[in-house]
């Protein structure tokens, strides 16, 4: 228990740094603009790219994970709209809102930190490929169901060039394929480009845990719907037990794959999902508070499955 407590500890304690100095420091919400855009546009893509290009390229196809890791975040998804569907009594926009708490893991911001304090390099790849197919997944969803909700006005033709621009142009994803593409080739980098990667990668998890929890200490506090705690527990509970059902039944993961998977679905709703309520006008108070509150249950539940994970009461492989 010291042991995760010791991983816990510093991890929540950035964020709870971050939700502190956001109550007491009354700075703008626009002071985060370049914390954010350092984070989202340098340090963690410097991450992903250096951790990627290191790796061989025989692990970063492994399709029958990447299935399974996706189709699990999608069932995560089914449960949590399903349940929006019969609270909101058949309004499809809120109810994807809903699915996105449900399924949407801060896989961005918590995502790498966690893991990779975790369980160390082997990590890396299992980490970088969830985050990429999860965010196609729901990048490609949210849209779908809105349009199918009557809040999206684009033709087809224009919502689907829209959903590729978001995918290939996310800088997440660049570095990504980048890496993929340095890893096929063999690239060493050269001393001070490598030098100038580790500088930004290590700076990548404190930044982006600290800016995660200012931006939900400035989020309002909206009403706190009936469905939320149900929607919550498909979120932190339901979908981390669905992937390692999953993977344990097909089999022949390593099992830190396996404990990646798990750590990655088990985080608390990402800020995206406020960004995407406000976009389309829906649920945004209620968005934000399940944000909020689910970061808060998270430190109860990520520390649960920490525990699970590193004294072997779940089954790996």
């Amino acid at each position: 228990m010291e042991k995760v407590i010791s991983l816990a500890l510093p991890f929540f304690g950035l964020i709870f740094l971050g939700v502190a100095a956001g109550k007491i420091r009354k700075i703008p919400a626009s002071g985060l603009d370049w914390m954010r855009f350092f984070v989202i546009y340098i340090a963690l893509p410097a991450l992903f790219f250096r951790l990627l290009a290191k790796t061989p390229i025989e692990e970063l196809t492994n399709v029958a994970y990447v299935s399974a890791t996706t189709f699990a975040t999608y069932c995560a998804f089914a449960i949590a709209f399903l349940v929006g569907i019969l609270a909101s009594r058949g309004n499809i926009p809120e109810a994807t809102i809903q699915a996105l708490v449900g399924a949407y893991s801060n896989i961005g911001y918590m995502g790498p930190g966690l893991t990779l304090a975790v369980l160390g390099q082997s990590a890396a790849v299992p980490t970088a490929l969830i985050f990429c197919f999860d965010n196609i997944l729901l990048f490609t969803l949210a849209p779908l169901m809105m349009a199918i909700g009557g809040t999206e006005d684009e033709p087809p033709l224009k919502t689907a060039i829209t959903v590729l621009q978001r995918i290939f142009t996310h800088p997440f994803i660049i570095a990504t394929i980048a890496g993929v593409l340095a890893a096929a080739v063999e690239f060493q980098p050269p001393q001070a480009l490598e030098t100038l990667l580790t500088f930004l990668s290590n700076a990548a998890a404190p930044c982006a845990l600290f800016a995660m929890g200012v931006t939900v200490a400035l989020q309002p506090m909206g009403r706190i719907p009936l469905e939320l705690p149900v929607v919550l527990l498909v979120k932190l509970v339901v979908h981390p037990i669905i992937i390692l059902t999953l993977l344990l039944w097909i089999g022949g993961f390593d099992p830190a794959w396996v404990a990646t998977a798990v750590l990655m679905a088990c985080l608390p709703p990402a800020a995206n999902v406020f960004v995407i309520a406000q976009q389309y006008g829906v649920y945004v108070q209620r968005a934000s508070s399940a944000i909020l509150i689910g970061t808060v249950l998270s430190t109860v539940t990520v520390t649960a499955f920490m525990y699970a994970i590193t004294n072997d009461i779940l089954p790996m492989q």
